[in-house]
């Protein structure tokens, strides 16, 4: 049975073998084009390169940008940021993973080195003010605070900062970015690794329109989605579905379900509670064809009232 919309699920978790075709199709496929949020010289665009050095990188404006461009085949895969060791998840992409049809088929951790960039010239006891990503300006607070910069500005992504500042030649503002986007737009670096934290690594993950053959003679793993019906025990239970068959899961994300309405609780109250029902998002380490992981899932789709297999893929142990 050939993988459907619905991702691995029906060809994994039944145990059926791919045809060969597909597997054909997967070793041969010429990878290029891989739309990145952000100008040239963001982060996104050195995750890229780090998974694949011989990629063409589109820059994109937007993260929907990129999901539709694969979407429509006018780039093989996307690269995009999923979670940052100090500023946490980017939940705009857990949203979007969910909207569109699109498999992760890999991930790549990036150490992210933030630099203190200027106009040729311009020294650190001029500036008033930095100018980032918000995820950017959030890892390096501490820092730019004893700077004696203290006034944020907030933009779309690193790099744009940077364009930014060289274009409009400012003076009194710098850009929180690479070392690359300090070359590409003519800057000067005034102070390197100016991250809070050293150890300060974004986790990427890669699109594409068909998922990957899982195997298991390497680490893998698995990305889901799924909610529950409202009950005492509902989430507990779930868990317990990896907790027995001793699947370790890595991470766990919970997000608003926007396409059901918030739900009224409490009747015994004199004024109603109004809840949310929520998504969640989990990473297992297993593959999708170990038929442990296919039991584990089968067990959570007899109670999940949804539940979707975003991707099953090689772990990055870089």
């Amino acid at each position: 049975m050939e993988p459907t919309g619905d991702g691995l699920k029906v060809a994994y978790q039944v145990g059926r073998q791919i045809p060969p075709h597909l597997l054909l199709l997967h070793r041969s496929m010429c990878l290029t084009r891989f739309p990145v949020k952000g100008c040239p010289g963001a982060y996104s665009e050195a995750a890229a390169k780090k998974a694949y050095p011989s990629c063409q990188t589109v820059p994109c404006e937007y993260f929907e940008t990129a999901f539709q461009a694969v979407e429509a085949c006018v780039a093989d895969r996307a690269v995009l940021p999923l979670e940052n060791s100090l500023g946490g998840s980017i939940h705009r992409n857990y949203d979007l993973l969910l909207r569109h049809r699109l498999h992760i088929v890999g991930e790549v951790r990036l150490a992210v080195r933030h630099c203190l960039l200027a106009n040729r010239g311009v020294k650190i006891e001029s500036l008033r003010s930095a100018m980032s990503h918000p995820q950017a300006l959030a890892q390096c607070e501490q820092t730019l605070t004893k700077l004696g910069i203290e006034h944020r500005e907030a933009v779309d992504d690193t790099a744009g900062a940077a364009k930014f500042i060289a274009e409009q030649k400012l003076q009194d503002t710098a850009a929180v970015a690479s070392s690359l986007a300090a070359e590409l737009y003519g800057l000067d670096i005034l102070a390197e690794n100016i991250q809070d934290d050293s150890d300060n690594v974004t986790r990427f993950m890669m699109l594409a329109r068909e998922p990957i053959i899982p195997r298991t003679d390497k680490p893998f793993k698995t990305s889901i989605v799924f909610s529950l019906e409202e009950g005492p025990g509902q989430l507990f239970k779930a868990l317990a579905v990896f907790a027995l068959r001793k699947i370790n899961l890595t991470k766990m994300e919970s997000r608003p379900h926007k396409k059901r309405p918030l739900r009224v609780a409490d009747d015994h109250c004199s004024v109603p509670l109004k809840h949310f029902d929520y998504l969640f998002y989990v990473d297992l380490e297993a593959s999708m064809a170990d038929p442990n992981a296919q039991n584990a899932l089968g067990n959570l789709k007899e109670f999940a009232t949804f539940l979707r297999v975003l991707g099953s893929y090689p772990t990055d142990l870089s």
